[in-house]
């Protein structure tokens, strides 16, 4: 049986009866002529797949969520134009749903519960509208430049839990052309669109990359915040960072107005940061600039960077938005420079380091030393304890909690704090609490790669793989060094039977893995994620040769060493192999990766042997004896 994530929009004609009941023949006539002139090519423009038509109805797949929104709105709109001049009982109006989930695949058609969440969804819209499950909103995020309604959870008709449920606007009020002239002029405009391209490191050391590159994303996060104005995600404008580009170029295929480049030399306790406004379209520079300041304006510069960009696309800045620009979380540039080492350092490095862990806890504890109230760093203490607690496998502590509830009572917006909390409520087993923390998060900030691989930790660790699969896959995206979300994705995909998308995301891991070791051939976590994407793309010896020098490099990694047994026992079908390198590790596990091997499923060609049962049994005596 084959399954897969998918984009699925259900379509109906409202009062389909009625309008066959009244004219039958002009109808049908109607019906195809929307489909040959509007639906079909609509759906072709956005890569979509009729699976079934119905008289009154349609089911689409589409390869992106993005893609089948966008999709959805366009039909309407298109309806609404055709529709301009009809009587209202005799307009064709649709109502459309639009879910993601898993399905069914039999043949050209496809089932399951994905489908169904989508036709119960179309059952809800109002006639000319759309509705979407919160799945599927969370993942657009703000990449369609559209307005939501949130209607709350709603029960469904044989949807056994609640959805959430968000009403895409558009306008289905009003009759077609009779929207004031004021509105009518209000759509036509379209935001200025902005990429902000990372800005260089003049400062003729490596060791400031860190620096550049904070600039560039804190003046990303100002820009996001104008609601006039549509800026790129970082994870596609840093995809040119260290390249020479051709602006006209970038801003093609990155399909925006205007571009945003410059370059920081930091100094001492100076800084000189050049900054220009490029024309996309026309290759003209709209505006340019040169700061040589004191490292303490720093804050001032940026500021004065967003707002002068502000002013030369003649975009309306709203006062709270004006007031959200000029907020920093920190306002002494030495703590600033430490949280952006910290952070960096976080971006570059991986979950299971427990020296680079413990760099960033002092890197943030120092900053805090010059400002306690620094939310920003005392998120970055928790994400880095629960790591260390719950990855690493250190004892001790109360894995960030602390942390993250500091971080939250000063700014209760971190959109990130609320991941990190999510994080730890899902370790401690209290889901419900954590999903309410998780959807706080994306709600804040759908773009945040640390909210969808927290995101996608939570589902997991829920059974709710299909799910799981959507946040990492988004995570992947959204940081271009991301190869952890990879190798889960291999588990998640193997679960599901997926082999095409199985071999897909082993080679994303390894290649993110080798870009990496190319860069630090040290790197024990890209060395091991190497060996098991090698294992899973069947390059066996090749694969325990790199377990070796991760195991060399990082002999402690108790998750490393766990995942590398898991591989052995079942991708390279190495018992003897699998049980040795067990031993050392069930030493060192802790209540939860015990209970984790009696359930295992990759476990279980070596859960029957003696061996194997002798080590659990050792580490329970262990463990209760600890414990008194």
């Amino acid at each position: 049986m084959e399954r897969r994530l998918t984009a699925i929009l259900a379509a109906d004609v409202v009062g389909y009866s009625r309008l066959m009941g009244a004219n039958e023949s002009g109808t049908l006539t109607a019906l195809d002529a929307l489909r040959t002139d509007l639906i079909s090519p609509k759906i072709s423009e956005h890569q979509g797949r009729i699976v079934k038509l119905s008289g009154d109805g349609m089911l689409v797949e589409f390869p992106s969520v993005v893609n089948a929104v966008a999709c959805a709105t366009e039909l309407q709109n298109g309806m609404r134009n055709r529709n301009a001049g009809v009587p209202r009982d005799r307009r064709i109006e649709f109502r459309i749903g639009v879910n993601v989930g898993d399905v069914i695949v039999q043949g050209e058609d496809i089932f399951g519960d994905g489908v169904n969440v989508a036709v119960r969804l179309e059952s809800i819209a109002a006639p000319g509208g759309i509705t979407i499950s919160g799945t599927v909103r969370d993942h657009i995020g703000n990449r369609l430049d559209l307005d939501f309604d949130d209607m709350g959870e709603q029960s469904l008709k044989n949807i056994e839990k609640p959805i959430r449920v968000y009403r895409v606007c558009v306008d289905t009020s009003a009759a077609p052309g009779t929207k004031d002239k004021k509105a009518a002029e209000h759509e036509q405009v379209k935001k200025p669109t902005i990429a902000v391209l990372p800005f260089n490191n003049m400062s003729g050391d490596p060791e400031q990359e860190y620096f550049s590159d904070g600039i560039s994303e804190d003046i990303i996060t100002d820009l996001s915040k104008v609601s006039s104005l549509s800026v790129i995600a970082r994870n596609s404008a840093f995809a040119f960072k260290g390249k020479n580009v051709d602006v006209l170029q970038v801003a093609r295929q990155l399909q925006v107005s205007h571009v945003l480049e410059g370059s920081v030399r930091k100094a001492g306790g100076r800084v000189r940061i050049t900054a220009q406004l490029i024309d996309g379209v026309r290759n003209d520079h709209v505006w340019a600039e040169r700061y040589d300041r004191d490292l303490s304006d720093i804050f001032a510069i940026q500021d004065e960077i967003s707002h002068a960009i502000v002013d030369a696309l003649k975009v309306k800045l709203l006062p709270e938005e004006k007031k959200a620009i000029e907020q920093h979380g920190t306002q002494n540039v030495d703590a600033y420079n430490l949280f952006l080492m910290a952070r960096q350092s976080y971006a570059t490095g991986y979950e299971t380091d427990a020296r680079r862990l413990d760099a960033i806890i002092r890197m943030c504890r120092r900053a805090l030393e010059i400002d306690p109230n620094y939310a920003d760093a005392w998120a970055l203490i928790a994400l880095a304890e629960v790591l260390l607690r719950y990855s690493v496998g250190r004892q001790g502590g109360d894995g960030g909690l602390a942390a993250v509830e500091r971080a939250l009572a000063l700014n209760p917006d971190l959109a990130e704090a609320h991941a990190v909390k999510a994080r730890i409520l899902c370790e401690e087993n209290r889901y419900d609490e954590a999903d309410r923390e998780i959807d706080i998060a994306l709600r804040l900030d759908s773009e945040s790669y640390q909210v969808n691989r927290s995101a996608g930790l939570l589902k997991f660790r829920q059974k709710q793989i299909e799910e799981a699969a959507a946040y990492w896959e988004k995570a992947l995206t959204l940081e271009q060094d991301d190869f952890g979300s990879a190798g889960m994705l291999v588990t998640v995909y193997t679960a599901l039977g997926k082999r095409d998308a199985v071999q897909r995301t082993a080679k994303i891991a390894l290649e993110r893995c080798e870009k990496i070791l190319a860069r630090d051939s040290s790197n024990g976590s890209a060395l091991g994620h190497s060996s098991i994407a090698l294992a899973v793309l069947g390059q066996h010896e090749r694969a325990k040769e790199w377990m070796e020098r991760a195991l060399l490099v990082d002999p402690d990694n108790i998750t490393m060493r766990y995942n590398f047994v898991c591989t052995l026992a079942k991708h390279l079908q190495d018992k003897d192999e699998a049980l040795e390198m067990l031993r050392p590790a069930f030493e060192q596990m802790g209540a939860g990766f015990i209970n984790h091997t009696k359930v295992d499923p990759d476990l279980d060609s070596i859960r029957d042997d003696p061996r194997f049962k002798e080590m659990l049994a050792a580490a329970e005596r262990r463990l209760m004896s600890a414990s008194g």
